[in-house]
C-alpha cells in the first residue's frame, strides 16, 4: 500500500488538493509501483516522479482509456536496466 509520503508527492505533482481522491490515487499508486517492481525496477529507483507519471496515465483525467504513455514505458525500461 502506498505510504503517506508517496501519496502526498503524487498529489503535489498532479496538482491535487484535499483528500477526496486519496483512495483512488492510492490504488493507482499501488498499481504503478507493482508494475515497476514486476518490470525489475529496484525500489531505490521508484520515485514519486515516475509514479506520478504512471498515475497520471492511468487516471488520464477522465478519459478512461487506462493506457500507460510511451514516455512512462521508456522510462520504466531505462530504470529496469539500472544497476
Amino acid at each position: 500500500m502506498a505510504d503517506a509520503n508517496m501519496l502526498t508527492s503524487v498529489k503535489k505533482a498532479l496538482g491535487i488538493e484535499g483528500d477526496y481522491q486519496d483512495d483512488t490515487l492510492t490504488v493507482y499508486i499501488d498499481e504503478v509501483i507493482a508494475f515497476l517492481t514486476d518490470a525489475g525496477v529496484k525500489s531505490v529507483y521508484i520515485t514519486s516522479g515516475i509514479v506520478s507519471r504512471g498515475v497520471a496515465d492511468l487516471w488520464n483525467y477522465g478519459a478512461a482509456d487506462g493506457k500507460l504513455s510511451e514516455y512512462f514505458m521508456q522510462r520504466a525500461t531505462q530504470l529496469s536496466y539500472k544497476l
